[in-house]
């Protein structure tokens, strides 16, 4: 074990006077899944697990990336002068993506980055966004560049989307750049109103299981999803007043059955009945209903399985499985699906016995290990105090 900037100047050599030590964290969907690209209201909260950046000036234009996470890939380097998305490259790509975003606002210096993450990578948690924001709040503070939270997230937006080529929604960059101490963020997709909701789980916690299959978001099945609700929109704008289908009711639905497929009917019905479940979802939470969520999360999952069809049997199994369990309230699916992360709300006193069936459940049913993971919901994106940086063991 050694601190964050040993490892940097171990690294890259040099003095550490200079080394500047920022912190994002990942995140978490409690509910509203595949509704923030179709104007929708999405609960996440930010977690205490996220990605560590040292970083210092250099005095030429080269960028060195390190990532403690991927030793395996070595130094990459880039030049300021050419930044572009190569596939060897892989993980660096995303902080490459964020400077060259910022290009027209920086100085022409070059960088060495050192990267630390304790989110699982390929796990649902947005480690990838985690990544967008700790670069984009670093060259921000370093450059007084004086863009505001609201803009560094859309700026790591666009880079996901134009730099990486993943069509993602912003729930993830606004989560984390957003999150606060035990708190949920409530957010409007289409308007980006927000605001918090506290999350009282007194002697529960947030459990998350990992199937360990690992899924890329930008793969067909999720471009895919995002095209048939385009193309459903289209359709349903000549008989309602809408630009986004989470505008649309539970009422409207029926109304719209004839002027859809079948496919493009159970996507707009996922899309509004979860809208309508994210916005109950405040509403319990306010009135400390834990078990009345508890039941949203499991109708969530029911939605994503059936009418968006984006689970898988490793989700399922562990979602089924959990509910069986002494003590959880709820399970579902979270993030882009096709693999990745449930999560659960589980009882203190039952976690460990949770872990323990739920994970050999699993692996019976999918010769697979499932990983664990108790997590707290902490504070969006920051800059570390020396004593913090020094004090941070990897």
């Amino acid at each position: 074990m050694k601190s964050i900037i040993a490892a940097f100047i171990e690294q890259f050599a040099g003095n550490e006077e200079d080394v500047r030590v920022f912190f994002a964290p990942g995140r978490v969907n409690l509910i509203g899944e595949h509704i923030d690209y179709n104007g929708g209201h999405v609960l996440p909260c930010a977690l205490e697990i996220g990605t560590y950046l040292a970083i210092r000036e250099r005095h030429d234009t080269t960028i060195n990336f390190y990532s403690e996470n991927f030793p395996e890939t070595g130094q990459i380097q880039a030049d300021l002068s050419h930044l572009v998305n190569d596939e060897k490259d892989s993980w660096a790509n995303y902080p490459k993506g964020v400077i060259h975003a910022c290009l027209d606002q920086l100085p022409e210096t070059g960088y060495d980055l050192y990267f630390y993450g304790n989110i699982p990578n390929g796990a649902g948690l947005s480690s990838s966004a985690s990544i967008e924001l700790v670069t984009v709040h670093a060259l921000n503070e370093l450059h007084g560049m004086g863009l505001s939270n609201l803009e560094m997230v859309q700026l790591s937006q666009r880079v996901e989307n134009e730099f990486i080529g993943v069509n993602c929604g912003i729930m993830d960059q606004f989560a984390v750049g957003f999150g606060a101490e035990d708190q949920a963020v409530l957010l409007n997709c289409e308007t980006l109103d927000y605001r918090y909701v506290p999350l009282h789980l007194g002697n529960h916690s947030i459990v998350i299981a990992n199937t360990n299959k690992k899924r890329g978001l930008a793969d067909s099945a999720y471009n895919e999803r995002r095209s048939t609700c385009d193309a459903a929109l289209e359709k349903l704008k000549e008989k309602f007043p809408v630009t986004e289908l989470c505008h649309l009711t539970s009422a409207d639905l029926q109304e719209a059955e004839d002027m859809l497929t079948e496919n493009e009917q159970k996507r707009v019905r996922h899309a509004v009945t979860e809208n309508e479940r994210t916005l109950r979802a405040v509403e319990v939470l306010e009135e400390n209903d834990l078990f009345a969520l508890g039941e949203l999360m499991k109708q969530s999952h029911e939605s994503l399985r059936t009418d968006y069809e984006v689970s898988c049997e490793e989700l399922d199994v562990l979602v089924e499985s959990a509910l069986k369990q002494k003590g959880t309230i709820g399970a579902r699916m979270t993030g882009a699906g096709f693999g990745g992360c449930t999560v659960n709300i589980v009882e203190d006193q039952y976690i460990e016995a949770f872990k323990k069936n739920v994970g050999e459940e699993y692996h019976s049913l999918t010769s697979r290990e499932a990983d664990f993971y108790t997590v707290k919901v902490g504070e969006g994106t920051r800059e570390l105090t020396k004593s913090e940086a020094s004090a941070l063991q990897i």
